[in-house]
């Protein structure tokens, strides 16, 4: 009876765990001044399970969607979340363009396949 219990906890905890989004803590340093898109020292990227992907300003918590699905979740209201512009800052190089947040989305598109 134990043992089927054990098991069972056990079972229900990995099955948590791999619905559980992925994140990973990116730094100014770690991508360097000229790649870095935000008004963040440090950011934090998250792959939810269903493929969502947002930035997370680690000081507030406040999530920032990055792609579509993402988006729709903030717009519906399952989640709460502000537009990615908010913490975006323009590119010095192109006068009036935002910086290219297309590393961070492979970034975390990479977390999904992990």
């Amino acid at each position: 009876m134990k043992k089927t219990l054990l098991a069972l906890l056990l079972t229900s905890l990995s099955g948590m765990a791999l619905a559980a989004p992925q994140i990973a803590t990116v730094s100014r340093f770690e991508v360097g001044k000229d790649k870095w898109a935000f008004n963040r020292e440090e950011v934090m990227l998250s792959c939810r399970p269903d493929g969502a992907l947002f930035v997370i300003n680690p000081s507030t918590l406040m999530q920032y969607p990055l792609n579509e699905k993402a988006q729709q979740q903030v717009a519906s209201g399952k989640t709460t979340g502000q537009p990615v512009s908010v913490i975006v800052v323009d590119d010095p190089a192109r006068p009036g363009h935002k910086m290219s947040l297309e590393p961070f989305i492979e970034r975390a598109q990479a977390l999904c396949k992990s």
